[in-house]
């Protein structure tokens, strides 16, 4: 039986990835909150590895608040930075993998064609820089790794989708932005990704996303259609959003992700792990949580 720690199991992510595991009968899981586990503090990190010697470790702790990175850029990088690096020495101590989640974020945005895990990452922001340093060590200290990189993700907690229904009750009309392009994915999907590559020993660095590509604009009509609610969303630009809402940190105009890696590492012919289309994750996960 496979011992798994998963940190920040209180997030969006964390309760998908406990979800997925539930039936797993090979598997104990060890839910743990940031409230149980600091992971930007190594005294903390070693005290639960002494105690639970794990044989996997998910990292789904993170400070994902995109502007407030920008305000306090040192908490950012204990915390997506110093956190998987204090992980990643426990992992290697007692041979465990670390399963690193990453983000869309590490690009910069102005690529032309989806980015693939062979591109040089260049964050515009100290949230995209935060998280490039907790894959760097994660890389660089701990052999049993998994990185995966996923974007524009959506569950059971603070996202755009649970915004845009929240508006839509008290609104005729919705501005959104329509000039920047990603992937929506459901943490449903990432958790399956993640169930699907844990017990392998296919180490290394991954993009998680599902498929296809859309603006912030298209992903909220898209819901709306699927929800049937009438809300009528007009599609804006990045810079009137900032007139209206002034923001801190540079968000990618242009951070659709390939999962190239997924399709590579398995044999032609072999079955792989292919992630949903976006359209039929959103219905998918809309329906199941009605």
């Amino acid at each position: 039986m496979r011992k798994i720690i998963v940190t920040g199991a209180l997030g969006q992510l964390g309760k998908a990835v406990l979800k997925e595991y539930e039936t797993d009968p090979d598997v104990l899981l060890i839910p743990v909150s940031h409230q149980d586990l600091a992971i930007e503090n190594l005294d903390s990190v070693r005290e639960i590895f002494l105690k639970e010697q794990p044989d996997v470790v998910i990292n789904c702790a993170a400070y994902t608040n995109v502007d407030g990175c920008e305000q306090r850029e040192s908490e950012a990088n204990r915390i997506n930075g110093v956190g998987p690096r204090n992980l990643a020495i426990y992992c290697e101590k007692v041979g465990a993998k670390l399963i690193q989640i990453s983000t869309d974020y590490v690009f910069n945005g102005c690529g032309e064609r989806p980015y693939r895990e062979s591109d040089r990452p260049m964050p515009v922001s100290a949230y995209g820089r935060s998280k490039l340093v907790g894959e760097m060590y994660t890389a660089n200290l701990c052999t049993r790794h998994m990185i995966i990189r996923t974007a524009w993700l959506y569950g059971d907690g603070k996202n755009f989708l649970n915004t845009m229904l929240s508006l839509s009750k008290d609104h005729d009309k919705i501005t959104v932005v329509d000039d920047q392009i990603g992937c929506p994915t459901s943490t449903t999907e990432l958790a399956r990704m993640i169930h699907y590559l844990e017990p392998t020993e296919q180490y290394g660095l991954y993009h998680g996303v599902c498929g296809g590509q859309v603006s912030w604009a298209g992903f909220a009509k898209e819901i709306f259609h699927l929800k049937n609610i009438a809300t009528e969303v007009v599609p804006i630009t990045t810079e009137e959003y900032k007139r209206q809402h002034p923001t801190s940190a540079n968000r990618p105009q242009y951070s659709v992700l390939e999962n190239q890696m997924l399709t590579l590492i398995f044999p032609e012919g072999e079955p792989g792990f292919v992630m949903k289309d976006w359209k039929t994750a959103l219905k998918d996960y809309l329906e199941d949580r009605c």
